[in-house]
């Protein structure tokens, strides 16, 4: 594998901040975030800080890093097993190629973060947990 575990690591950790979120909670509140249980920060936009740091953890890598990433998650969704792992690899690199957004489809799949941790596992990867 050319990505660090490290790096991948911390995608999974932002991606399973980005799937905790919902849709508004409380759309009309107009009160502040202590009467309302803090219930306002679950919400998701587009200018969630959390994916700002996925973008910028993924513009952040090199070609081979962000194609072992999406062969990660090729191979955790049962696209293609652990076994053809050079398949998943040259398969990713293709579909940049073509213009498919690493980004997007990180954060447009849903359940990225255990697709990828189910991608080291089938690796035989244990994935890092952070330090308290």
């Amino acid at each position: 594998m050319d990505i660090a575990l490290d790096k991948v690591s911390e995608i999974i950790l932002r991606l399973r901040a980005v799937e905790a979120k919902e849709g508004a909670t409380d759309p009309d509140s107009g009160s502040n975030p202590i009467d309302d249980g803090a219930a306002d920060v679950l919400v998701g936009g587009t200018d969630d800080a959390t994916e700002q740091e996925i973008r910028s953890a993924v513009v952040g890598l090199n070609e081979d890093e962000r194609s072992n990433l999406m062969a990660l998650l090729y191979i955790g969704r049962g696209d293609l097993e652990a076994a053809e792992w050079g398949e998943a690899v040259r398969y990713a690199k293709e579909r940049e190629a073509a213009g498919d957004s690493v980004v997007r489809e990180l954060l447009g799949t849903p359940d990225a973060a255990a697709l990828l941790e189910e991608g080291l596992d089938g690796l035989g990867i244990a994935m890092e947990t952070p330090e308290a």
